[in-house]
C-alpha cells in the first residue's frame, strides 16, 4: 500500500526567494557590524590620539629605517643596539646640518609667508573688486541672508572641527600650555619608542602562532600571512611615499624658485612632503600657488602658466620615473581607489592618521578579499 506523500509547504520559487532573502539579510547584518565596528574603532582612536599617533609615527618609521640598521649590521659588523646607537648619531649629525644651512631660510620664508597671507588675500579681493564688482554684491546680498548667514557660520565651525580631528595637536594646543607641553612631550617620545622598535629582531610575526592556539593550522597561516603581508605594505608605501614626497618637494622648491614665485622654497618642500598623503599636496599646493602667482606684485596669467609647467614637469617626473622605480605595484590600487579610500579612512579614525593610513589598510584588505576568495569561496574544480 503507497504511503500518502506530505505536502511541501513552499515551491521551489519560494524556497529560492526564502534563500535570498536570507543571504541578504546575512549581508546586511554583516554590514552594520562592520559599521558598528568602524564607529567603534573612530572614537577609539579619536579619543587616544595623543597617544597612539606617537607609537604610529615610531612605528612606520621603524619600518622605513629598517633596511639601513640592516645594511650597518652587515656592513660594519655591528651588533643591533650598536648599528641603531650609530644611526641616531648620523640623523642628530644631519639633523644640525639643517638646522643650520637648510632651516634658516625656510623658517624666515614661512614667516614672511605668513606675514604677506593678509596682504594676498587684499589683493585677491581689490581685483575681484575692480573686475567682477557683481559677483561681491551677489555675495554681500547673500550673506546679508540669515539663513546663508547661518549656513556660513554652520560651515565654519565644521571646518574648526575637521581641522582639530585633522592635527592631534590643534585640540591639545588649545587646552594652553598644559595641551602644548602635552603635545610636545608626544613627539620626544617619539625617538624613544623608536628606538626599541629599532631593536626588534625579524622574524616577530613567528610568534604570532603560539598566541594562536584557538585557530586551526590553516586559518592561523592565514592570518599571519595578512599581518605578515600589512607590514610589508605599510613598510613600502610609506618608506617610498617619504622618497617620493623629498624628490618632489626639492623639485618643486628649485622650479618655483627659478620662476621667481614668492616663497617658492617653503612652498615646494611642504608641496612635495603632504604627498604623502597621495594628490593632497598637489591640492592644497594649487590652490595656494595660483593665486599667488596671480597676485603677487609681478605676477599675472604668464606666472600663473610657468607655476602650472612646473606642476606638470614634476608630476610627470613622479608618474613616469619616481613611482614606477620606488614603489613599483606595491598597492595595485586604481587612483579613484585611492580617493575614496583618503576620505573613508580620514572619516573613519577621524582625523589625518587615518588619511596617512588609507591607503595601506585598503590594500590590506583587498589582499584579504583575495586570499579569502582564492581560498574559501572559489568554485569547484
Amino acid at each position: 500500500m503507497a504511503q500518502p506523500t506530505t505536502p511541501a509547504h513552499f515551491t521551489a520559487t519560494q524556497w529560492r526567494v526564502i534563500s535570498s532573502a536570507l543571504v541578504l539579510l546575512a549581508v546586511g547584518a554583516a554590514g552594520a557590524l562592520l559599521v558598528l565596528a568602524m564607529g567603534v574603532i573612530g572614537r577609539f582612536v579619536g579619543h587616544f590620539s595623543g597617544v597612539l599617533w606617537p607609537l604610529a609615527v615610531a612605528a612606520v618609521l621603524a619600518l622605513i629605517l629598517r633596511p639601513l640598521i640592516f645594511a650597518l649590521e652587515k656592513r660594519l659588523h655591528l651588533r643591533r643596539p650598536a648599528a641603531v646607537i650609530l644611526l641616531y648619531g648620523v640623523f642628530v649629525l644631519l639633523g644640525a646640518a639643517g638646522l643650520f644651512l637648510l632651516i634658516p631660510p625656510l623658517f624666515a620664508q614661512s614667516l614672511d609667508f605668513l606675514d604677506y597671507a593678509p596682504t594676498l588675500w587684499a589683493s585677491g579681493r581689490a581685483y575681484l573688486e575692480r573686475h567682477y564688482p557683481e559677483w561681491i554684491t551677489l555675495i554681500q546680498r547673500q550673506l546679508a541672508n540669515p539663513t546663508v548667514h547661518q549656513i556660513a557660520d554652520s560651515a565654519g565651525e565644521e571646518l574648526k572641527t575637521m581641522l582639530e580631528h585633522a592635527v592631534p595637536s590643534l585640540r591639545a594646543a588649545g587646552g594652553g600650555l598644559v595641551g602644548l607641553v602635552a603635545f610636545l612631550t608626544h613627539v620626544a617620545v617619539i625617538p624613544v619608542y623608536l628606538f626599541f622598535f629599532l631593536l626588534a629582531r625579524d622574524g616577530s610575526t613567528e610568534k604570532i602562532h603560539p598566541n594562536l592556539p584557538f585557530l586551526s593550522p590553516g586559518v592561523r597561516e592565514d592570518v599571519v600571512f595578512l599581518i605578515r603581508e600589512f607590514i610589508g605594505i605599510v613598510a613600502a608605501f610609506f618608506r617610498g611615499q617619504l622618497i617620493i614626497g623629498l624628490i618632489m618637494g626639492g623639485l618643486l622648491a628649485l622650479g618655483f624658485s627659478l620662476i621667481g614665485l614668492k616663497f617658492g622654497l617653503i612652498l615646494g618642500f611642504v608641496i612635495g612632503l603632504l604627498n604623502i598623503v597621495p594628490y593632497l599636496g598637489t591640492v592644497l599646493g594649487l590652490a595656494v600657488t595660483l593665486p599667488l602667482a596671480f597676485l603677487q606684485p609681478d605676477g599675472g596669467w604668464r606666472l600663473v602658466g610657468l607655476v602650472l609647467l612646473a606642476y606638470l614637469l614634476v608630476q610627470a617626473i613622479e608618474a613616469w620615473v619616481l613611482t614606477p622605480r620606488i614603489m613599483g605595484k606595491q598597492t595595485g590600487l586604481h587612483p579613484v581607489v585611492i580617493i575614496v579610500a583618503i576620505f573613508f579612512w580620514g572619516t573613519a579614525f577621524q582625523g589625518v592618521l587615518g588619511m596617512l593610513l588609507a591607503i595601506p589598510l585598503t590594500a590590506f584588505f583587498v589582499t584579504a578579499w583575495r586570499l579569502a576568495k582564492r581560498k574559501y569561496f572559489s568554485a569547484p574544480a
